[in-house]
């Protein structure tokens, strides 16, 4: 509207109501153009099949590290513990957002599985992880049935051996991901491990062989395969809707203790219950210390870093959205710029990755000590793409594709012209800033057929049902989590070498 048609409607009437009719005119204009791009670029938004609830005899799962993350892993699998279901509850009571969270982790569907085995280094983990896995809910209701009891094992080689263990779930520090998976792999378990895939080359190689001759499904813990916007983002790019890209920048601002992996130290850990060997694993020796057990993403000798632990939920979506495989070069600078607490991680981080097929550069830049929101965003010649929980395209002021729009006033580059909410305002119950943190990124929470469900939630159940349906695939499977594991890789080796790493594709060897 122009101003003077602004100011004549301000004098017949009231200025709520005009600003009222502007925004109503605006919202049915964008709404026109999101209709009209995908009808011009004949976009397939059809829902995505319900996801229905497992029946038949459960599979036996194995739980291996029940820190932080398997905690959460087993809410997904429908297991929390007495006290964290009353908690939600009362929560509910009071906040119609927790309600909704309630709600829908109760009619979350059933998976179909039964937790038999358990280990962890620490007792106190183990013993909670135990309560938790005899705690499982009623589907559809507020009632929570004891399940059969659940085995600790001493140490993981024991827990896999076990005939009563059909697949097993890995959640323990970097440094044991790949061992621990290897031993699974060589018993013939199926193998859901948290990222990252590995913290070594040597072993990267040695784990993706043996997923390979031992045929077990195996799915890397990279939520975000299951995004709903990250499907219809890499639908765009497919449609050429950005033209060509040249450039991916995606970013890690953090500012809390958690967020800089400065985790708290449990009162009653102490060398009596806590097994400091079994800890240690294949990392060099160091004589017990708390710090570096319950903080031991900042040291080298058990962590991946910042490449690791946070770029490769970066890399991984843009390679569902881009399908980049690995680079063909890395270069990394940064450094302990601030939390001067005896890390050996960098807390400032910057990677530049190459990749020859696709003629682009990915770059990644991290801190953790701001919070200063900078996202991921895809650059075209005529558009780029902002990715978090949802998407958004901006028109380039100097495209090719979209000129005569742009010039015409039917395209405005300072707004977007496309926007993909799926649940948008959904985001509830998020207490934690690690959470906040996620869940702003799109790694909790998506949309299937109108649904809101947690992503670790549908990750789980695709590797179920490609257990139980071997003609399928996970979509985080050996190849993928192989690529990651070396992208990740390369950055790390090039930090600590200071020089550029090649990768050579045909001899699979990095230079």
């Amino acid at each position: 509207m122009k101003r003077r048609e602004i100011l004549k409607g301000l004098v017949t009437l009231p200025l709520v109501g005009a600003l009222a009719y502007g925004a109503y005119q605006r919202n049915k204009y964008f709404e026109q153009v999101d209709q009209e791009m995908l009808d011009d670029i004949q976009l397939d938004l059809d829902p995505l099949p319900e996801i229905k609830a497992f029946t038949g005899k459960p599979l036996k799962i194995g739980i291996i590290g029940c820190g932080l993350r398997m905690k959460y892993i087993l809410k997904s699998l429908g297991y929390v513990s007495p006290e964290t279901i009353d908690e939600y509850r009362k929560k509910a009571e009071t906040d119609e957002a927790w309600e909704r969270f309630l709600n829908s982790y109760l009619n979350q569907p059933e998976l179909g599985v039964e937790i038999t085995a358990l280990c962890d280094v620490f007792d106190v983990n183990a013993e909670l992880g135990i309560r938790i896995c005899e705690n499982k809910k009623k589907q559809g209701t507020a009632e929570f049935t004891r399940t059969n009891s659940v085995k600790r094992y001493s140490t993981y080689q024991e827990l896999i051996s076990s005939e009563d263990v059909d697949a097993v779930i890995i959640a323990t520090p970097d440094h044991m991901h790949a061992p621990i998976s290897i031993a699974a792999a060589q018993s013939r378990k199926h193998i859901y491990c948290e990222k990252p895939f590995s913290w070594s080359l040597a072993e990267t190689y040695a784990l993706r062989d043996q997923i390979k001759k031992n045929d077990v499904v195996f799915q890397l813990g990279h939520q975000n395969r299951q995004i709903e916007a990250y499907n219809v983002a890499a639908k765009l790019i497919k449609k050429n809707v950005l033209g060509k890209v040249s450039l991916i920048e995606v970013t890690t601002n953090r500012n809390s203790k958690n967020g800089a992996w400065v985790y708290p130290i449990h009162k009653e850990a102490n060398p009596n219950n806590i097994d400091w060997k079994q800890f240690i694993g294949q990392a060099p020796w160091h004589d017990f210390d708390l710090k570096r057990f319950f903080r031991w993403r900042c040291w080298w000798d058990y962590s991946t870093g910042l490449s690791g632990d946070l770029f490769t939920h970066d890399y991984d979506a843009m390679n569902q959205i881009m399908d980049l495989d690995i680079p063909a070069s890395a270069m990394a600078s940064g450094g302990i710029y601030y939390h001067k607490d005896g890390r050996t991680v960098p807390d400032t981080l910057n990677m530049s990755f190459e990749f020859d097929k696709q003629e682009l550069s990915l770059l990644y830049s991290a801190t953790q000590s701001s919070s200063r929101k900078r996202g991921r965003m895809i650059m075209g010649h005529d558009a780029s793409m902002k990715v978090d929980q949802d998407l958004k395209i901006y028109i380039d002021r100097d495209s090719t594709k979209y000129k005569d729009k742009i010039e015409k006033g039917l395209i405005d580059p300072s707004q977007p012209m496309f926007t993909y909410s799926p649940g948008a305002g959904e985001l509830d119950a998020i207490t934690s800033a690690t959470e906040r943190y996620f869940a702003g990124r799109g790694l909790m929470f998506t949309n299937r057929s109108g649904k809101q469900y947690d992503t670790t939630f549908l990750h789980l159940h695709e590797w179920l049902n490609c257990i139980r349906d071997r003609s399928i695939k996970p979509s985080c499977d050996i190849d993928r989590s192989f690529e990651e594991g070396i992208t990740a890789l390369m950055g790390t080796i090039s930090y600590k070498e200071g020089r550029r790493i090649y990768w050579d594709a045909e001899k699979e060897s990095l230079i």
